[in-house]
């Protein structure tokens, strides 16, 4: 995987300099669904490089603004800025993968790659494309699928796919909601470790929602949390509170500063879901965006 991943690097040096992204800018967000307000009044910044955790329950609007700073939904008021360009103005480059997987019916796995590949590698003839594409598949484990259609795989393959074509895209800028839910634990792990490899060797700025504790301290640089809220949800800057430098997955997950830092977030969580459930009467529609 080391030998593949290396070589995956190469093509992204053919690409032009404007696609480089610094840094994303949340300013005064306001959104609602509905007439259901689900932000209020959001502020964060996003640092070049940076591997962002969005956590918090269900349904509080991690999803919604990974959706907003791909441009994919516009907000009520309030602005997103990437790389010093509103996303109001100029699309944010990016690669999305989301919980539905999004993969195209008729295409193959690889063609599905090969598709995303054409749109930043237009002078890369067929059969590199092809190689380049099965390489990403490798790197998911999916080398043995390059020719089957999305209605042939399990919903974990089809989300390995869709991994797979969001890392072949080549942004520095990675948007990831979810993506690890359809997995099998072993995988989960695994793609877990690469995407961390991913983040390092390659600085690629990586914005991933989750609702797992676990995964996020793994993963994170920092931690956004979302808490939900009568009027829209609020957001906690929460930093890792101590190094993981030389720890493996089981030492890291085995220590005393991990187990309390993992209480900590689940307690600061559940304490503001009660809470917000006691000032409530009536569930209200539109509580899983």
């Amino acid at each position: 995987m080391v030998t593949v991943l290396n070589r995956l690097q190469e093509p992204q040096q053919v690409l032009d300099e404007k696609f480089k992204t610094n840094k994303i800018e949340v300013q005064s967000i306001h959104f609602s669904y509905e007439k259901i307000k689900i932000l209020n009044e959001i502020n964060l910044t996003v640092k070049e490089s940076e591997f962002l955790v969005f956590m918090g329950p269900s349904g509080c609007g991690k999803s919604t603004l990974l959706r907003l700073i791909a441009g994919l939904e516009q907000p009520d008021g309030g602005d997103i800025v990437v790389n010093g360009n509103s996303i109001q103005k100029i699309h944010p480059d990016c690669s999305v993968v989301f919980q539905d997987y999004s993969l195209f019916p008729w295409l193959t796995a690889r063609d599905n790659i090969i598709l995303a590949l054409k749109q930043r590698n237009q002078n890369v003839n067929k059969k590199e494309l092809e190689h380049i594409a099965e390489d990403y598949l490798s790197l998911v484990n999916l080398g043995h699928a390059v020719k089957k259609y999305p209605g042939q795989m399990s919903g974990g393959m089809k989300q390995r796919a869709a991994i797979a074509r969001a890392l072949s895209y080549g942004a520095d800028l990675l948007l990831m909601d979810e993506p690890f839910g359809a997995l099998d634990p072993v995988t989960r792990v695994q793609l877990q470790d690469l995407l961390l490899r991913i983040s390092r060797e390659q600085n690629r700025t990586i914005v991933f929602v989750t609702h797992d504790a676990e995964e996020a301290i793994y993963l994170a640089d920092r931690i956004i949390m979302f808490l939900p809220g009568a009027g829209g949800a609020k957001t906690v800057n929460i930093e890792i509170p101590f190094s993981r430098k030389n720890m493996n997955r089981k030492q890291l997950f085995a220590s005393k500063e991990f187990i309390h830092f993992r209480e900590h977030l689940l307690n600061m969580m559940n304490k503001e879901i009660l809470n917000n459930l006691a000032n409530q009467t009536v569930l209200q529609d539109g509580a899983g965006i």
